[in-house]
């Protein structure tokens, strides 16, 4: 630990943390075991942090929210194992007495970005630079969002999507999906992002032609459902498909 660091001495810390000059680290915060956190980094509030993480230089983790629902309740930040949180990310704590904000195993948090109270994030998702969560975001595992984009309060991601950069995102965008725009809109199924995790051909035809319902047909989103339930094979893949449009508050990207 660099002497210039200040760590709260009810603050927990893991066999092999290191801690970077002139970071500061709360009483409330715990660190798992072989985390690195930079130089310039802030952590604190009821903050865990789990093991193999790489927190770099002037990252602000744990913070109060930005909501003015925030009465000093106490609340959580929980991030997983293996994270790389690179420069000046900001990741605020939840709002409402005992709600966490969350993040999974896995998660790349490029330079600038901003996880907002109460998101969620699944394992494996990649945020690029500079993208702002509002509120209460969810982003499923492995999806990816590409950078200098805006997410509106509530939005969800569903997993292996692909967001193209410069978008804005004001509507949930489904499972499986490229979206691509400004304003954005829906490309069809993320090819390259199946093939690399190994998407069955079979599967990816699937959700091509469950996409075309969707997305190609002309039919209202009620009646596409009725059509993909009715016509194509029942999969795991088209069943979580149907439950995330089915469960939509805010509607979804097309």
């Amino acid at each position: 630990m660099d002497p210039r660091a200040v760590v709260h001495q009810r603050a927990r810390l893991g066999d092999g943390v290191s801690v970077g000059p002139c970071s500061v680290i709360g009483e409330h915060v715990v660190i798992g075991e072989r985390t690195e956190v930079g130089s310039g980094v802030l952590i604190e509030g009821w903050t865990e942090i789990g093991a193999d993480c790489r927190i770099c230089h002037g990252a602000v983790i744990g913070t109060e929210p930005q909501d003015y629902k925030y009465r000093g309740e106490e609340s959580y930040c929980i991030v997983g194992d293996r994270n790389v949180i690179r420069e000046y990310v900001t990741i605020n704590r939840a709002t409402g007495e005992g709600k966490s904000t969350t993040l999974g195993d896995g998660i790349l948090l490029m330079a600038y970005s901003h996880v907002a109270h109460n998101c969620t994030l699944g394992d494996d998702v990649i945020i690029a630079n500079a993208v702002n969560m509002a509120g209460h975001v969810t982003i499923e595992e492995h999806a990816m969002v590409s950078g200098l984009i805006p997410i509106h309060q509530f939005v969800r991601i569903g997993c292996h999507a692909m967001i193209g950069g410069g978008s804005r995102i004001t509507q949930d965008v489904v499972p499986y999906g490229l979206a691509v725009g400004n304003p954005l809109s829906m490309r069809g199924i993320n090819v390259v992002g199946l093939r690399r995790h190994r998407f069955p051909e079979g599967v990816r035809t699937t959700l091509k032609e469950a996409f075309r319902f969707l997305f190609r047909s002309g039919l209202n989103t009620s009646q596409a459902l009725t059509r993909i339930k009715a016509d194509l094979p029942t999969i795991p893949e088209i069943d979580h498909l149907v439950e995330f449009v089915e469960s939509s508050k805010r509607g979804i990207t097309k």
